[in-house]
């Protein structure tokens, strides 16, 4: 797998330096490197584990030596500046032991990954055509992933005897990070349902595929990821019905009552599969049906924790990466937070709050500016629920994030002329 991938960088590197259509290739490479990110994960095929964002970075700036960019994306150039104070306050107290990579770098580069994607992608303006290309090469290592979890996982009576989240079911990976891009290569399918595909074999091929991922979703028991792709669905679902006509309306009400009667029969297999476990998780209820008593499964005691971090350091935070070591000293935890804002609150402090409404403004206004992007609030709403409950440990919140920034170009693409010779 780590040939894979290299020849995957190699591959569109050599696309990128030789192709006239820069711009389209950076976005491709860095589609296909956010979608594969998870199943290189848990085939251990990086080299290290942040390898994903970095490639991200590595073709965003590779399309900003070429192309530049554009200077009213200086938002995104003061948003990561903001961060750099709690990095001197991290120096200081970090442990002489700990690795400063792991420790600031690890919670760095998803932000970075962010700027670099979103710096390249701002003002840009691209085809309809091509930008559903761009999500297609999100999809297609999705697919690989899906294949390499439905051969591999092992028989579901065996491993599913409880309703925590179920690594077994996720490639022997993280559930959370499996059910968040599982769920947003539903959702990109989802969407291609009411933009069709133009050969009938592809479109209900990748229709399937669509149902197959929900299934595969569900199976994580990660509740995340599959209730943020909902979310993104409604929100595509009544922008694009809002914004057609009569007789388009009704072909899209048609397809509606269909995914709706596939969802209903992929949720009761699930549930006949699952023993009816997976209804008990969704309704916060342990194997014997007790009902639980913190829905959130801890996270709020590290939300709090982090919010009284915040209250001790308001200005200038704790420090990159301190967050982690207080869990570890006061409750015994050694992960680092799920909560992308709680994080940058307690780390950060006032600068954290400030980069965050850099965040949350930036894109509105260019969509008040008269951006078109019928993409934009299914992405807006992705970006901001799982960086709440994944926090950015994938490419996947930074790239799409960035991508609300592209405008899109819904023209009929013209057909280059035949010259004869």
């Amino acid at each position: 797998m780590l040939i894979y991938m290299l020849a995957v960088m190699g591959y569109f590197v050599y696309q990128i330096i030789r192709k006239k259509n820069k711009a389209q290739y950076v976005l491709l490479a860095s589609a296909y490197i956010t979608g594969a990110e998870v199943f290189l994960r848990m085939t251990k095929a990086f080299i290290f584990y942040e390898t994903g964002k970095y490639a991200v970075m590595f073709f965003m700036l590779l399309g900003m030596l070429y192309l530049g960019f554009k200077k009213n994306a200086f938002p995104y150039i003061i948003y990561i500046l903001l961060l750099l104070p709690a990095v001197f306050i991290s120096m200081d107290v970090i442990a002489f032991d700990a690795n400063f990579r792991n420790t600031v770098l690890f919670n760095l580069s998803g932000p970075l990954c962010l700027t670099f994607a979103a710096i390249f992608c701002f003002g840009r303006t691209i085809h309809l055509q091509d930008f559903l290309k761009v999500l297609d090469y999100i999809v297609y290592p999705i697919i690989s992933m899906v294949v390499y979890i439905t051969l591999y996982t092992p028989n579901i009576q065996d491993v599913i005897t409880g309703t925590a989240s179920n690594s077994a079911m996720s490639g022997g990976y993280g559930p959370n990070q499996a059910a968040t891009i599982l769920g947003l290569g539903f959702f990109i399918l989802f969407s291609r349902l009411l933009i069709p595909y133009k050969n009938i074999l592809v479109h209900w091929t990748m229709m399937f595929l669509m149902i197959v991922m929900a299934y595969r979703a569900l199976l994580t028991f990660s509740r995340g990821g599959v209730l943020v792709s909902v979310f993104m669905c409604l929100a595509f679902l009544f922008i694009i019905y809002l914004s057609t006509g009569l007789k388009t309306k009704a072909k899209i009400s048609v397809k509606v009552l269909a995914i709706i009667g596939v969802t209903l029969l992929v949720w009761t297999y699930t549930i006949i599969q699952t023993g009816g476990l997976i209804g008990n998780r969704y309704a916060n209820e342990d194997a014997l049906g007790r009902e639980k008593d913190d829905v959130t499964t801890g996270r709020i005691d590290l939300l709090s924790m982090e919010i009284d971090a915040f209250k001790e350091n308001p200005v200038f935070g704790i420090g990159v990466g301190q967050g982690k070591f207080q869990f570890m000293e006061e409750m015994g935890v050694t992960s680092a937070s799920h909560n992308e804002i709680s994080r940058m609150l307690s780390e950060h402090g006032l600068f954290g709050i400030l980069a965050l409404l850099v965040l949350l403004f930036a894109p509105l206004i260019t969509k008040i500016n008269g951006r078109k992007n019928i993409y934009f609030y299914p992405f807006i709403i992705f970006w901001g629920l799982t960086i709440i409950t994944t926090s950015m440990r994938i490419a996947a919140p930074a790239f799409i994030y960035a991508l609300c920034l592209l405008n899109l170009d819904y023209a009929p693409k013209k057909k280059p002329a035949l010259h004869r010779k």
